[in-house]
């Protein structure tokens, strides 16, 4: 049986290429995968003053709705909030939700930040805030190198939701950086960046310990779980 394609969107700072591994894997396992560049992502030299985050929105469901049947959404990081924004504006084109080491966002990711845009922190806060765990010197390199600074607007702005059939699409939460017990207790404590779990009846945890971007640390492993939730997808799992 034909698995659901699959949309794959990155985290803040990163374009489609951060899911190259990962998509190049699961189309060598017969997966159809679109990874997505939101607006204000695709180069240093892009205008983001006036990007928001219903700009990011849109980016996704555009994509969603363009794709031949209900799909896999997996986002990372940052884009939780308009992942899931997505889950309640189309939740009939969405098969399974995937939440790479983030979880539902419900809300202004920053509402208070006031700066056009956001830039990569630098080494050393990146190192005292994210878990870089497996992440060779090569790949912060990279990251450094090709990182596009995140639209303030992006941050700033909160999309209101209002569907309750999102409630209903089964979702997953790849613990990389965080355990599922963690996820959990940031769940109870009432975080925005997860809140959107509690309301979800269909949910469960894949633990796979790694960095906050598995896509590079352990890219197969994570190509692993996405196709095989895919493939459940596909047999009515």
């Amino acid at each position: 049986m034909k698995t659901p394609p699959i949309i794959l969107v990155p985290g803040w700072w990163l374009g489609a290429w951060a899911w190259d591994e990962v998509a190049a894997l699961l189309k060598s396992n017969g997966h159809d995968v679109t990874a997505l560049t939101l607006p204000g992502l695709d180069s240093v030299d892009t205008d983001r003053s006036a990007i928001t985050q219903s700009d990011h929105l849109e980016a996704i469901v555009s994509a969603v709705r363009a794709a031949e049947a209900p799909v896999v959404l997996a986002v990372h990081s940052g884009a939780g909030f308009t992942g899931y924004a997505a889950s309640d504006r189309i939740p009939d084109r969405i098969a399974r939700m995937v939440y790479v080491d983030t979880g539902a966002g419900v809300g202004a990711p920053d509402a208070e930040f006031t700066a056009a845009e956001k830039l990569l922190p630098s080494p050393e806060e990146l190192a005292a805030n994210e878990n870089l765990d497996g992440l060779s010197e090569a790949q912060l390199q990279a990251f450094r190198e090709r990182a596009v600074p995140e639209p303030g607007g992006v941050l700033r702005e909160r999309v209101e939701l209002g569907n309750e059939a999102r409630r209903d699409i089964p979702s997953t939460v790849i613990c990389t950086a965080y355990t599922a017990k963690e996820y959990g207790e940031a769940v109870e404590a009432g975080y925005d960046f997860v809140l959107g779990l509690r309301d979800l009846k269909n949910l469960d945890y894949v633990e796979l310990p790694t960095s906050h971007w598995p896509m590079w640390s352990k890219p197969r492993e994570l190509a692993e779980i996405i196709g095989g939730i895919a493939a459940a997808s596909a047999n009515g799992e």
